[in-house]
Protein backbone atom coordinates (compact mmCIF):
# COMPACT_ATOMS: atom_id res chain seq x y z
CA UNK A 1 0.00 0.00 0.00
CA UNK A 2 1.24 3.22 -0.76
CA UNK A 3 0.68 6.22 1.91
CA UNK A 4 -1.07 8.72 0.86
CA UNK A 5 -3.70 11.36 1.85
CA UNK A 6 -7.01 10.86 -0.35
CA UNK A 7 -9.74 13.14 -1.39
CA UNK A 8 -13.49 12.30 -3.31
CA UNK A 9 -13.73 14.93 -5.43
CA UNK A 10 -17.07 15.61 -7.37
CA UNK A 11 -16.61 19.56 -8.09
CA UNK A 12 -19.00 20.68 -5.39
CA UNK A 13 -18.62 23.03 -3.46
CA UNK A 14 -18.37 20.81 -0.18
CA UNK A 15 -15.98 18.33 -2.29
CA UNK A 16 -13.66 21.28 -3.31
CA UNK A 17 -13.38 22.04 0.34
CA UNK A 18 -12.52 18.42 1.36
CA UNK A 19 -10.07 18.40 -1.23
CA UNK A 20 -8.41 21.61 0.06
CA UNK A 21 -8.47 20.28 4.22
CA UNK A 22 -6.90 16.95 2.72
CA UNK A 23 -4.16 18.88 0.75
CA UNK A 24 -3.80 20.33 4.27
CA UNK A 25 -3.69 17.28 6.01
CA UNK A 26 -1.11 15.57 3.60
CA UNK A 27 1.53 18.42 3.90
CA UNK A 28 1.36 18.33 7.92
CA UNK A 29 1.96 13.99 7.21
CA UNK A 30 4.51 14.61 4.24
CA UNK A 31 2.26 12.50 2.24
CA UNK A 32 1.05 13.06 -1.08
CA UNK A 33 -2.64 13.86 -2.29
CA UNK A 34 -4.56 11.61 -4.07
CA UNK A 35 -8.07 13.02 -5.76
CA UNK A 36 -10.72 10.90 -6.68
CA UNK A 37 -13.01 10.97 -9.23
CA UNK A 38 -15.53 8.53 -9.88
CA UNK A 39 -17.66 7.96 -12.79
CA UNK A 40 -20.20 5.37 -14.26
CA UNK A 41 -20.68 5.09 -17.63
CA UNK A 42 -24.47 5.26 -19.04
CA UNK A 43 -25.76 6.06 -22.43
CA UNK A 44 -27.06 9.60 -23.16
CA UNK A 45 -29.14 11.55 -25.85
CA UNK A 46 -27.53 15.04 -26.29
CA UNK A 47 -29.11 18.07 -27.43
CA UNK A 48 -28.03 21.78 -27.63
CA UNK A 49 -29.34 23.51 -25.04
CA UNK A 50 -28.78 27.60 -25.02
CA UNK A 51 -26.15 27.15 -28.30
CA UNK A 52 -23.87 25.37 -25.51
CA UNK A 53 -21.47 23.25 -26.87
CA UNK A 54 -21.98 19.29 -27.59
CA UNK A 55 -19.04 16.57 -27.01
CA UNK A 56 -16.88 15.29 -29.61
CA UNK A 57 -19.10 12.49 -31.18
CA UNK A 58 -17.62 9.33 -29.04
CA UNK A 59 -17.01 10.89 -25.98
CA UNK A 60 -18.50 10.41 -22.54
CA UNK A 61 -19.38 14.21 -21.06
CA UNK A 62 -19.66 12.66 -17.78
CA UNK A 63 -15.87 11.70 -18.22
CA UNK A 64 -14.63 14.59 -19.98
CA UNK A 65 -16.03 16.89 -16.55
CA UNK A 66 -14.95 14.36 -14.15
CA UNK A 67 -11.35 14.86 -16.27
CA UNK A 68 -11.66 18.89 -16.08
CA UNK A 69 -12.73 18.73 -12.51
CA UNK A 70 -9.28 16.93 -11.69
CA UNK A 71 -7.66 18.56 -13.77
CA UNK A 72 -8.47 22.22 -12.50
CA UNK A 73 -8.49 21.16 -8.45
CA UNK A 74 -5.15 19.77 -9.17
CA UNK A 75 -3.75 23.19 -10.83
CA UNK A 76 -5.48 25.36 -7.96
CA UNK A 77 -3.92 22.94 -5.22
CA UNK A 78 -1.02 23.06 -6.77
CA UNK A 79 -0.78 26.53 -6.64
CA UNK A 80 -1.85 27.39 -3.31
CA UNK A 81 -0.15 24.73 -1.54
CA UNK A 82 3.79 24.63 -1.94
CA UNK A 83 5.76 21.42 -1.81
CA UNK A 84 1.91 19.59 -2.23
CA UNK A 85 2.61 15.97 -4.13
CA UNK A 86 -0.64 15.12 -6.16
CA UNK A 87 -1.72 12.31 -8.45
CA UNK A 88 -5.49 12.07 -9.84
CA UNK A 89 -7.40 8.99 -10.40
CA UNK A 90 -10.59 8.41 -12.88
CA UNK A 91 -12.42 5.42 -11.66
CA UNK A 92 -15.42 4.40 -13.92
CA UNK A 93 -17.34 2.49 -11.36
CA UNK A 94 -19.98 3.79 -8.83
CA UNK A 95 -18.86 6.20 -5.87
CA UNK A 96 -19.39 4.12 -3.03
CA UNK A 97 -17.57 1.22 -4.05
CA UNK A 98 -14.81 3.48 -5.99
CA UNK A 99 -14.26 5.74 -2.80
CA UNK A 100 -13.87 2.33 -0.23
CA UNK A 101 -11.47 1.05 -2.55
CA UNK A 102 -9.49 4.53 -2.53
CA UNK A 103 -9.96 3.97 1.12
CA UNK A 104 -8.02 0.73 1.53
CA UNK A 105 -4.92 2.56 -0.22
CA UNK A 106 -4.42 5.60 1.98
CA UNK A 107 -3.93 6.71 5.25
CA UNK A 108 -7.26 8.83 5.57
CA UNK A 109 -10.14 9.66 3.19
CA UNK A 110 -11.53 12.74 3.19
CA UNK A 111 -15.12 13.82 2.04
CA UNK A 112 -17.58 16.50 1.41
CA UNK A 113 -20.47 17.39 3.51
CA UNK A 114 -23.08 19.49 2.66
CA UNK A 115 -23.88 21.93 5.48
CA UNK A 116 -27.14 23.29 5.65
CA UNK A 117 -25.82 25.75 8.06
CA UNK A 118 -27.25 27.13 11.96
CA UNK A 119 -28.91 24.83 13.87
CA UNK A 120 -29.80 22.29 11.03
CA UNK A 121 -26.27 21.18 10.51
CA UNK A 122 -25.05 19.00 7.63
CA UNK A 123 -27.02 17.21 5.47
CA UNK A 124 -25.27 14.12 4.59
CA UNK A 125 -25.40 12.32 1.17
CA UNK A 126 -26.29 8.89 0.74
CA UNK A 127 -22.60 8.34 -0.58
CA UNK A 128 -21.11 9.61 2.25
CA UNK A 129 -23.25 7.91 4.92
CA UNK A 130 -22.37 4.65 2.87
CA UNK A 131 -18.59 5.00 2.77
CA UNK A 132 -18.39 6.11 7.09
CA UNK A 133 -20.82 3.30 7.47
CA UNK A 134 -18.47 0.81 5.47
CA UNK A 135 -15.21 1.97 5.57
CA UNK A 136 -12.21 -0.10 7.08
CA UNK A 137 -9.89 3.32 7.49
CA UNK A 138 -10.64 6.62 9.20
CA UNK A 139 -13.00 9.25 6.96
CA UNK A 140 -12.94 12.49 7.49
CA UNK A 141 -15.96 14.57 6.48
CA UNK A 142 -15.52 18.38 5.58
CA UNK A 143 -18.72 20.74 4.94
CA UNK A 144 -18.50 23.71 2.16
CA UNK A 145 -16.75 27.10 3.72
CA UNK A 146 -14.40 25.30 5.76
CA UNK A 147 -11.08 26.88 5.38
CA UNK A 148 -7.39 26.73 6.75
CA UNK A 149 -8.38 29.82 8.81
CA UNK A 150 -11.33 27.53 10.43
CA UNK A 151 -8.65 25.51 11.83
CA UNK A 152 -6.95 28.13 13.48
CA UNK A 153 -7.69 30.95 16.41
CA UNK A 154 -8.66 34.41 15.47
CA UNK A 155 -6.08 36.50 16.08
CA UNK A 156 -5.78 39.35 19.00
CA UNK A 157 -8.32 41.80 16.78
CA UNK A 158 -10.48 39.02 15.74
CA UNK A 159 -9.65 38.76 12.74
CA UNK A 160 -9.61 34.87 11.34
CA UNK A 161 -6.06 34.28 10.79
CA UNK A 162 -3.63 30.85 9.27
CA UNK A 163 -0.64 32.06 11.62
CA UNK A 164 -2.51 31.75 14.75
CA UNK A 165 -2.37 28.71 17.17
CA UNK A 166 -4.71 25.76 15.82
CA UNK A 167 -7.63 25.39 18.13
CA UNK A 168 -8.46 22.24 19.70
CA UNK A 169 -8.33 18.75 18.55
CA UNK A 170 -11.51 17.35 20.56
CA UNK A 171 -12.00 13.51 21.16
CA UNK A 172 -15.09 11.98 21.98
CA UNK A 173 -14.60 8.52 24.54
CA UNK A 174 -16.53 6.25 25.29
CA UNK A 175 -14.90 4.89 28.58
CA UNK A 176 -16.57 1.24 27.98
CA UNK A 177 -14.93 0.24 24.79
CA UNK A 178 -11.86 2.63 24.17
CA UNK A 179 -10.35 1.85 21.39
CA UNK A 180 -6.69 2.53 20.89
CA UNK A 181 -6.42 3.43 17.21
CA UNK A 182 -9.07 6.19 17.87
CA UNK A 183 -7.26 7.11 20.82
CA UNK A 184 -3.79 7.13 18.90
CA UNK A 185 -5.10 8.93 15.79
CA UNK A 186 -6.55 11.89 17.88
CA UNK A 187 -3.06 12.23 19.41
CA UNK A 188 -1.23 12.12 16.29
CA UNK A 189 -3.65 14.94 14.64
CA UNK A 190 -2.71 16.86 17.87
CA UNK A 191 0.64 16.60 17.76
CA UNK A 192 0.99 17.22 14.12
CA UNK A 193 -1.23 20.60 14.95
CA UNK A 194 0.60 21.23 17.89
CA UNK A 195 -2.36 21.43 19.51
CA UNK A 196 -4.20 20.93 22.61
CA UNK A 197 -6.60 17.52 22.59
CA UNK A 198 -9.82 17.76 24.83
CA UNK A 199 -11.05 14.38 25.88
CA UNK A 200 -14.82 14.22 26.14
CA UNK A 201 -16.58 11.61 27.97
CA UNK A 202 -20.35 11.95 29.03
CA UNK A 203 -22.91 10.08 30.51
CA UNK A 204 -26.69 9.64 31.55
CA UNK A 205 -28.31 7.45 34.04
CA UNK A 206 -31.56 5.41 33.50
CA UNK A 207 -34.55 7.12 35.02
CA UNK A 208 -34.99 5.20 38.19
CA UNK A 209 -31.57 6.82 39.40
CA UNK A 210 -33.50 10.08 39.45
CA UNK A 211 -35.62 10.73 42.88
CA UNK A 212 -39.18 12.49 42.80
CA UNK A 213 -39.17 15.88 40.54
CA UNK A 214 -36.41 14.64 38.58
CA UNK A 215 -33.54 15.57 40.70
CA UNK A 216 -30.26 13.47 41.38
CA UNK A 217 -28.49 12.98 44.44
CA UNK A 218 -26.10 15.39 44.75
CA UNK A 219 -23.90 13.06 46.99
CA UNK A 220 -24.35 9.86 44.38
CA UNK A 221 -23.86 12.31 41.33
CA UNK A 222 -20.74 13.55 42.84
CA UNK A 223 -19.38 9.70 43.61
CA UNK A 224 -20.43 9.31 39.58
CA UNK A 225 -18.29 11.58 38.52
CA UNK A 226 -15.14 10.58 40.58
CA UNK A 227 -15.63 7.19 39.29
CA UNK A 228 -15.40 8.55 35.56
CA UNK A 229 -12.67 10.94 36.05
CA UNK A 230 -10.38 8.50 37.50
CA UNK A 231 -11.12 5.88 34.42
CA UNK A 232 -10.38 8.56 31.83
CA UNK A 233 -6.98 9.45 33.45
CA UNK A 234 -6.61 6.02 33.83
CA UNK A 235 -7.24 5.40 30.36
CA UNK A 236 -5.34 8.16 29.07
CA UNK A 237 -2.43 8.15 31.25
CA UNK A 238 -0.23 5.45 28.47
CA UNK A 239 -0.81 7.73 25.76
CA UNK A 240 0.05 11.26 27.84
CA UNK A 241 2.87 9.36 27.98
CA UNK A 242 3.54 8.37 24.83
CA UNK A 243 2.69 11.78 23.25
CA UNK A 244 4.09 14.20 26.24
CA UNK A 245 4.15 17.26 24.10
CA UNK A 246 0.23 17.04 23.75
CA UNK A 247 -1.42 19.11 26.26
CA UNK A 248 -4.34 17.32 27.50
CA UNK A 249 -7.50 18.59 28.64
CA UNK A 250 -9.69 15.77 30.23
CA UNK A 251 -13.75 16.25 30.45
CA UNK A 252 -16.19 13.92 32.64
CA UNK A 253 -19.51 15.00 32.08
CA UNK A 254 -22.98 14.36 32.35
CA UNK A 255 -25.58 14.29 29.38
CA UNK A 256 -25.44 13.16 25.92
CA UNK A 257 -22.45 12.66 24.24
CA UNK A 258 -23.99 13.81 20.99
CA UNK A 259 -24.48 16.66 22.26
CA UNK A 260 -21.42 17.56 24.03
CA UNK A 261 -19.43 16.77 21.02
CA UNK A 262 -21.67 19.20 18.72
CA UNK A 263 -20.85 22.11 21.53
CA UNK A 264 -16.99 21.28 21.97
CA UNK A 265 -17.00 21.43 17.63
CA UNK A 266 -17.77 25.37 17.67
CA UNK A 267 -14.53 25.93 18.67
CA UNK A 268 -12.47 22.68 17.50
CA UNK A 269 -10.11 22.07 14.80
CA UNK A 270 -11.39 18.74 14.41
CA UNK A 271 -13.91 16.12 16.26
CA UNK A 272 -12.55 12.36 16.42
CA UNK A 273 -15.56 9.87 17.10
CA UNK A 274 -15.69 6.03 16.53
CA UNK A 275 -17.42 3.78 14.71
CA UNK A 276 -17.80 0.25 15.71
CA UNK A 277 -16.97 -2.47 12.51
CA UNK A 278 -20.15 -4.01 13.30
CA UNK A 279 -22.93 -5.78 10.59
CA UNK A 280 -25.84 -6.54 10.34
CA UNK A 281 -28.54 -7.76 8.13
CA UNK A 282 -29.07 -4.55 6.44
CA UNK A 283 -24.97 -3.71 6.31
CA UNK A 284 -23.02 -1.50 8.55
CA UNK A 285 -24.34 0.67 11.05
CA UNK A 286 -22.86 4.40 12.42
CA UNK A 287 -23.96 4.40 15.84
CA UNK A 288 -26.19 7.46 17.16
CA UNK A 289 -23.64 9.34 18.90
CA UNK A 290 -21.53 9.21 15.54
CA UNK A 291 -24.35 10.12 13.54
CA UNK A 292 -25.53 12.97 15.23
CA UNK A 293 -22.22 14.55 15.42
CA UNK A 294 -21.75 14.01 11.69
CA UNK A 295 -25.04 16.30 11.18
CA UNK A 296 -24.60 18.53 13.42
CA UNK A 297 -21.01 19.39 14.18
CA UNK A 298 -18.99 23.17 13.75
CA UNK A 299 -15.70 21.34 12.54
CA UNK A 300 -14.38 18.41 10.37
CA UNK A 301 -15.31 15.10 11.95
CA UNK A 302 -12.92 11.91 11.22
CA UNK A 303 -14.92 9.01 11.92
CA UNK A 304 -12.29 5.77 12.80
CA UNK A 305 -13.62 2.53 12.62
CA UNK A 306 -12.68 -0.02 15.24
CA UNK A 307 -13.19 -3.39 16.95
Amino acid sequence: MSRNVTAGLDGTPESLAAADWAAREALLRDLPLRLVHAWKWQPYTYAPLGGAALPAQGEDPERAWGERVLREAGTTLTRRHDGLRISTSEVAEEAVPALLAAAEQGDVLVLGSRGLGGVTGFLLGSVALAVVARADRPVVLVRAGESAESEHLPDATGTASTTTPYRDVVLGLDLKSPDDGMIEFAFDAAVRRSAALRVIHSWTLPPYYYGYGGALDPEFDAQVAAVAKRRLAGTLQPWREKFPGVRVTELAVTGGAGTRLVEASRDAALVVVGRKSRRGLVGSHIGPVTHGVLHHASAPVAVVPHD
